[in-house]
C-alpha cells in the first residue's frame, strides 16, 4: 500500500451517525479531506454535501468507490451492506474504514478479511472507544497494576424500548436481524466486547443465551452470558433492552486482586477507581466528534507514521463472540 501525504476520503451512507459523531472528523483532521459523499436519496446526499461544504455527492455507491479523486472510503451504512461495499472498495485498490459492527456476522467478516489479504488493502473498524480518554485511562490503570491482577469483568446494560409505541414501519433497522445481524445487542454490546478484547485480550471461551421476552420486534431483546479471556480474566454480562426507566443501567466493572474500576460505556459518568486507599472519581471529556481520535489513527497509518488500534482482525473477533452469544435464539425455530 502506498503512503499518503494527504488522504481524500469518500463516505458511503451519510446518515445521522455521520452528522456529528464521525463525518466532520474527516475534514477537520490535518492531512485529511472529505471530497465526496454518497446516499441513495440524491436530495439528502446533495443537502449533506452542501451543509458540510463537500464538493461532490453521489446517489450510487459504486460511482463514489471508483472516483479517481477518492483515496479511501468510510462505510457508514447499516451492517447488511458493510461486506459488499468494503469488498468493492478494496478490490478497487482503496483502504476502507467501516462502521461497527464490522458486518452482520463472523462469516461476512471473514470474507472481508480474505479480500483484504488478497488485495493488500487494509480495513479498519469504528470501535472508537479504543481511543477515548476514559477507556484509555482504565487500560492504563490495569496495565500499571493499580488494581493488581485482573480477575473478573462484569457488564450490565439495561435500556428502555422505544418500540413500545411504534409500528413496525416506525422501528429502527437495529431490531431487524436481516439488516443488523441481530438486535440492539449487536449494536451496543459490540462496543463493550471490542473494548474488553483491547484491554484483557482475546475471548477464548463464550457461552450465551438470548431471548425475546417482550415480543415487540423480531430480534432478541434480552441476553446473558459468560466468557473467558486469554489473560484468564472471567467475564459475566447481562443485557436487556425492554426495561422501565428506573431499571436502566450501564456499567463495566473490572475487578482485580487489589481493587476495581467501574465506568459507563454509553451514559455520561465518571470512571471510579476503588482500592484500599478509598474511592477516586475521574472525569474525562470526549472530542466533539467522538470518533475523531480513532480516525486520526487511521490517517496516521495511511501516512506511514502510526498504527490504528482497531483493525478488521480485532473487530472480527468481536463479531465471533456476538454470534456465539445469541446463536441459541437464531438457531431455534422462532
Amino acid at each position: 500500500m502506498k503512503k499518503f501525504d494527504k488522504i481524500n476520503w469518500g463516505i458511503i451512507g451519510v446518515g445521522d451517525v455521520t452528522e456529528i459523531k464521525s463525518g466532520p472528523a474527516f475534514y477537520k483532521i490535518e492531512h485529511s479531506n472529505l471530497v465526496a459523499v454518497m446516499r441513495r436519496n440524491a436530495e439528502k446526499a446533495a443537502d449533506y454535501a452542501k451543509r458540510h461544504n463537500i464538493q461532490k455527492w453521489y446517489s450510487n455507491a459504486y460511482e463514489l468507490i471508483n472516483d479517481p479523486e477518492v483515496d479511501a472510503v468510510y462505510i457508514a451504512t447499516p451492517p447488511d451492506s458493510h461486506a459488499n461495499y468494503a469488498i468493492e472498495v478494496m478490490r478497487a485498490g482503496k483502504p476502507v474504514y467501516v462502521e461497527k459492527p464490522m458486518a452482520r456476522n463472523f462469516s461476512e467478516c471473514s470474507e472481508m478479511l480474505k479480500v483484504s489479504e488478497e488485495t493488500g488493502m487494509p480495513i479498519w473498524v469504528a470501535y472508537y472507544r479504543r481511543a477515548l480518554p476514559a477507556f484509555l485511562k482504565a487500560k492504563e490503570l490495569i496495565e500499571n497494576g493499580t488494581i493488581g491482577k485482573p480477575l473478573l469483568v462484569n457488564i450490565k446494560l439495561y435500556k428502555q424500548a422505544d418500540e413500545r409505541n411504534q409500528t413496525k414501519e416506525e422501528m429502527h433497522w437495529h431490531v431487524f436481524p436481516e439488516i443488523s445481524g441481530a438486535g440492539y445487542f449487536f449494536d451496543l454490546a459490540s462496543h463493550q466486547f471490542d473494548y474488553l478484547d483491547f484491554i484483557l485480550g482475546k475471548v477464548t471461551e463464550v457461552k450465551g443465551s438470548a431471548s425475546n421476552l417482550a415480543g415487540l420486534y423480531p430480534a432478541e431483546d434480552t441476553v446473558s452470558g459468560t466468557w473467558k479471556h486469554e489473560s484468564g480474566v472471567v467475564g459475566t454480562g447481562s443485557w436487556c433492552f425492554v426495561v422501565d426507566e428506573p431499571s436502566e443501567e450501564d456499567i463495566i466493572e473490572i475487578i482485580g486482586e487489589n481493587g476495581k474500576i467501574t465506568l459507563p460505556c454509553f451514559s455520561p459518568g465518571n470512571l471510579k477507581l476503588m482500592t484500599g486507599d478509598g474511592i477516586t472519581e475521574m472525569g474525562f471529556k470526549n472530542p466533539q466528534h467522538i470518533s475523531q481520535n480513532l480516525v486520526q489513527q487511521v490517517v496516521d497509518e495511511l501516512r506511514g507514521i502510526g498504527k490504528c488500534v482497531s483493525t478488521g482482525e480485532s473487530a472480527s473477533r468481536t463479531s465471533k463472540v456476538l454470534d456465539e452469544m445469541v446463536k441459541n435464539y437464531y438457531n431455534e425455530p422462532q
